[in-house]
């Protein structure tokens, strides 16, 4: 067993976890200043303070088989990890959703007497049980965002305490409709239709050239107009490449999501973290998700779940139309999206069973009380 020093590990292989680290990161320096915080992590959490071994952006693998090819360079990104454990000797690693690495870590982490935290759980619920022993043997204690998954964990082994999901803390609007639109180049007086794509090269190369089809068809008949949603590690001009032949006009909207969500009518939504602002903001949607079809193979044969958005999932039925693989064509989407467009009455009844979500995520608040949690496992002294 190591000797344990001052420092805290965090590990967050994604750019949404870059997202969630920084705020958490700014929580432990404002409850103990001094606090070193090293690790992996993107832009965010260097910019508050982290010292990055790896970027997030060295990480940025998409499904099984871009895994599979780069695993010789995420072996050494591990073996880095390990070296800086011995040398740094955290009092505690934070590990954010990334399992598949983070997972090993927690292992050689627990292995040399160094607490193990994890924020933002791998969603084994959904598939990926086999992680479940692994987490009883080697997590000291799992910070969940999901309300149903404190007693999930807690039945199967794990110490786990629901902190409320810490997007709560970032649903800010900065425009009302009329400033949104005249600095976005839409028209104010007309319904608004919103595209979020993914924030990843893969995702917009699968789901892009439909949606964007899919939405010129509907602005035709119901006048309404496409926005893109750009994630900000995106360039726009890749973005725009892939928008089809006479759609080049869509507004490409880069790090105005939350202004978006709130102004449009409606929504076609890559399944993700997404669906939940967006559900947040009660924005009527259709979601879909289009990947490899191994990587829709290998997940069909693990995931046991009725449903794969999260909307659904949080409240245990159809609340919107979920669209994958062969359904993600431009016909299919046209459909649901005309179903919702030309029926207010549905529109309106979705956004009532959308209200409800926002409900079920706990308070405003979760990276604070997260940073107290792991303060306390590191045995750092922050009072009550």
């Amino acid at each position: 067993m190591i000797n344990v020093g001052e420092g805290i590990m965090i590990v967050a292989g994604e750019a949404s976890g870059d997202l969630h680290g920084s705020n958490l990161v700014r929580e432990l320096k404002q409850k103990q200043p001094g606090v070193s915080l090293f690790g992996i992590g993107g832009d965010r959490m260097q910019k508050e303070g982290v010292q990055i071994i790896y970027h997030v952006n060295d990480l940025s693998f998409m499904g099984f088989s871009e895994v599979i090819r780069k695993i010789s360079f995420i072996r050494s990104v591990e073996r880095t990890i390990i070296n800086m454990i011995e040398k740094k000797k955290p009092r505690a690693v934070v590990l954010i959703d990334f399992p598949g690495m983070n997972l090993r870590i927690a292992r050689y982490a627990k292995q040399r007497g160094v607490k193990v935290v994890y924020y933002i759980v791998p969603q084994v619920w959904a598939w990926g049980r086999h992680r479940l022993k692994k987490m009883r043997k080697y997590v000291d204690l799992a910070l969940v965002i999901l309300p149903f998954e404190e007693e999930f964990f807690r039945k199967e082994g794990v110490d786990a305490e629901f902190v409320g999901h810490p997007l709560l803390d970032l649903l800010e609007v900065t425009a009302n409709r009329e400033s949104f639109c005249h600095s976005s180049g839409l028209d104010p007086t007309r319904k608004i239709m919103a595209i979020f794509p993914g924030s990843r090269r893969r995702e917009i190369v699968n789901h892009l050239r439909v949606m964007a089809g899919a939405a010129m068809r509907l602005r035709d008949e119901f006048d309404i107009q496409p926005a893109i949603g750009v994630s900000p590690n995106l360039p726009t001009e890749f973005v725009r490449s892939f928008i089809p032949g006479g759609s080049e006009h869509i507004p490409l909207l880069q790090g105005a999501a939350y202004n978006l969500m709130q102004h449009a009518d409606f929504a076609y939504v890559k399944s993700g973290t997404s669906t939940l602002e967006a559900a947040c903001f009660k924005t009527p949607m259709v979601v879909l998700y289009k990947t490899s079809a191994l990587n829709y193979f290998v997940g069909r044969l693990i995931v046991n779940l009725n449903h794969f958005s999260l909307v659904n999932i949080l409240a245990g039925e159809e609340v919107v139309k979920e669209l994958s693989q062969r359904d993600v064509n431009v016909q299919t989407l046209y459909k649901y999206g005309r179903a919702l467009l030309a029926d207010d009455r549905k529109r309106n009844e979705m956004k009532d069973r959308l209200s409800t979500i926002k409900a079920m995520l706990g308070e405003p608040g979760a990276s604070g009380r997260a940073a107290g949690r792991v303060l306390r496992v590191a045995g750092f002294d922050v009072g009550n």
